[in-house]
């Protein structure tokens, strides 16, 4: 998958990687959601250096359409709020309903 990072560019990313990226996403939601400024920006942060570190980056002159936009690491709590979709900021990171 390409992973686009608002500012700095894009990462080449194998699917093995998501659910350690899942797990910081799921964190940053519930920062989201109670308000917690500092841990919002670790965790943030935390998703952004790990998207670093598990990718392969493109070269700059590469036009890869990107499959998933992350924020720049200094967008604020409600800049990302805006970005988010059902599943988060990272595709299937929702926990499914629980069966009946």
């Amino acid at each position: 998958m390409i992973v686009r990072i608002m500012g700095e560019g894009q990462v080449r990313l194998e699917d093995s990687h998501f659910p350690e990226l899942n797990r910081l996403d799921d964190e940053l939601a519930a920062e989201m959601d109670s308000g917690d400024e500092p841990g919002f920006r670790r965790t943030l942060n935390a998703l952004l250096d790990a998207v670093r570190e598990m990718g392969t980056p493109l070269p700059d002159d590469s036009l890869e359409p990107s499959e998933l936009i992350l924020p720049a690491p200094e967008a604020t709590l409600d800049e990302v709020r805006g970005m988010l979709n059902e599943d988060g900021l990272i595709p299937g990171t929702t926990d499914p309903e629980p069966a009946e």
